[in-house]
């Protein structure tokens, strides 16, 4: 009798295929994948049923999938230190980093984002989509949150876009004559969701460290919320928190 695990049973072959081939050394650590196309033509299969194979030993830890790079046999991943300091950008991941970014405007604010930045809820933002590599592998993925009433019509409404393109919270707001005197960072443990997984080469459920950072002019005005988030097994983060001298 056919049933939902019979028609499973093509990638669940091709995955069972492919842990071998990584167990014998045929794939080593670090190896990039053939093709989806050339796979399918190997082991007489679709394209889609490698690319659910792929997505299973993704989430076992076995594979890794770069965006715009193809999937790769996961090497045991070099533990590195994040340093973040009240200056922090990339220089956090050293002089390596580099970033990916696109920017949505008049995206209406969600609830949770509204409350952070003191809006009402649907109220319009300009939301921009980080992703952040080190050793030109996805190291954290980060979504920023701007207000259009403080944004909007103006040379910096994007954040990578413009005049003042790349420069930071603090330099974009400074040319409104806006002074950011303050970053507050809440941390809290998470799991990686599957979308999320894909973009940062780990298993869907991986642990990761979730910093919801608002940023706050003089008079106590949240202008910017994010939501950074970096895999707990990949990172560890130190704060570098300067101590005022004693007078």
């Amino acid at each position: 009798m056919a049933d939902g695990s019979s028609r499973a049973a093509p990638y669940l072959g091709v995955a069972a295929a492919f842990r071998a081939r990584i167990a014998d050394g045929t794939w080593a650590h670090g190896e990039r994948l053939p093709s989806r196309g050339e796979l399918g033509a190997q082991l007489g299969v679709g394209e889609n049923v490698i690319r659910r194979a792929q997505e299973l030993l993704i989430t076992e830890g076995l594979l890794e999938g770069r965006a715009g790079s193809g999937t790769y046999v996961r090497a045991p991943y070099r533990r590195r230190t994040m340093l973040r300091t009240p200056a922090t950008g990339l220089a956090g991941l050293g002089a390596d980093g580099t970033y990916e970014a696109d920017s949505i405007a008049k995206v209406p604010a969600p609830p949770d984002i509204a409350e952070r930045l003191d809006l009402e809820p649907g109220e319009l933002c300009v939301r921009t989509t980080y992703e952040i590599f080190a050793d030109r592998q996805p190291a954290m993925l980060s979504t920023s949150w701007e207000p259009m009433a403080i944004t909007g019509g103006t040379v910096i409404v994007l954040p990578e876009g413009g005049p003042l393109a790349g420069r930071g919270v603090a330099a974009r707001m400074a040319h409104l004559g806006i002074t950011v005197d303050r970053a507050v960072e809440r941390l809290r443990p998470v799991h990686v969701e599957r979308d999320q997984a894909q973009l940062l080469g780990v298993p869907s459920g991986t642990q990761a460290t979730l910093i919801q950072r608002t940023h706050y002019s003089t008079d106590g005005r949240p202008v910017e919320t994010a939501d950074l988030l970096i895999p707990a097994d990949r990172w560890d983060i130190t704060y570098d928190v300067p101590v005022p001298p004693v007078t």
